[in-house]
């Protein structure tokens, strides 16, 4: 009798603890995206509720710059393990050149920076040619997808230079992710469970300075602690943010694809819906 009694007691805890779908704001979202020239995944999670709303949340995107937080979790890995430093000294060498308009690319061989800074060109102003570099120092795609794989992130992959994943990179370019993985990274890092607690206050900090913040960013207030990282190619632009203010805090990810939309101007259709549910979140959390 006591057995049974126990039971039904952490049966009742565990659905009181179970995260409850926000209907309300659900139908809400739903509007807002009605009518979308697109595919779109979307995952919001009120933590101060623990309430959520799931569209297509675990269906796959391409990640585009998304990809860059799995490779930070790889970089502060080796970190943790002091198979890097950082605040170590690397050599930047003309072979790391990923061509574009990124800061790094128009450094000189054997010009020296320090990990830290590669780390934070990465993050803040998404540069590429640091990104690939630090991929490489992270132990390459396979290794960060292994830690990825034991986080229990199973869709959430790097597929640029990663033998096995050549297909995965024709459909899906860089990385794949879901909304919902995406959005739990976030949450995560932010409640020190990735990797340290140590590591994850870094993550967090690193993710907070963000230069693109026209998008998601745009429509919440100075002042509020955000940590983001954006992504986008022609046909994809997706977001992921985390939100701590006096009377919110929450995360939510928007992933979109197969765009018909594929223009660059600010009146892009995913940024602008991107800037619309980043509005309703604050607007309805705040």
């Amino acid at each position: 009798m006591q057995r049974i009694l126990f039971i039904c007691l952490l049966i009742c805890c565990v659905q009181s603890n179970a995260q409850k779908t926000d209907k309300r704001l659900q139908q809400k979202i739903s509007q807002l995206i009605q009518g979308y020239n697109g595919d779109i995944g979307i995952y919001v999670h009120d933590l101060k509720r623990n309430k959520t709303v799931a569209i297509n949340a675990d269906s796959i995107f391409p990640t585009a710059s998304m990809v860059k937080v799995p490779i930070l979790v790889g970089v502060m890995d080796k970190i943790g393990k002091a198979e890097l430093d950082y605040h170590q000294t690397l050599t930047y060498k003309d072979s790391l050149l990923y061509a574009g308009v990124d800061i790094l690319g128009s450094f000189k061989n054997d010009e020296k920076i320090e990990l830290s800074k590669v780390l934070m060109l990465m993050l803040t102003t998404s540069d590429n040619t640091a990104s690939l570099w630090l991929q490489g120092l992270a132990g390459t795609g396979t290794r960060i997808n292994e830690i990825m794989d034991s986080l229990g992130f199973k869709d959430t992959r790097v597929n640029s230079r990663t033998p096995g994943r050549e297909a995965y990179r024709t459909q899906y370019g860089w990385g794949q992710t879901t909304a919902k993985e995406m959005a739990q990274l976030f949450e995560r890092i932010a409640a020190k469970q990735i990797l340290s607690d140590t590591a994850s206050e870094k993550m967090l900090k690193l993710l907070s300075r963000n230069y693109w913040d026209e998008e998601g960013l745009a429509s919440i207030p100075a002042g509020v602690f955000v940590a983001s990282k954006n992504g986008a190619v022609n046909a994809s632009r997706s977001e992921v943010i985390y939100v701590k203010g006096d009377r919110a805090r929450y995360v939510f990810c928007i992933c979109t694809k197969n765009n018909k939309d594929q223009g660059w101007g600010k009146n892009n259709e995913a940024w602008v819906l991107t800037r619309k549910l980043s509005g309703l979140l604050w607007d309805y959390y705040k």
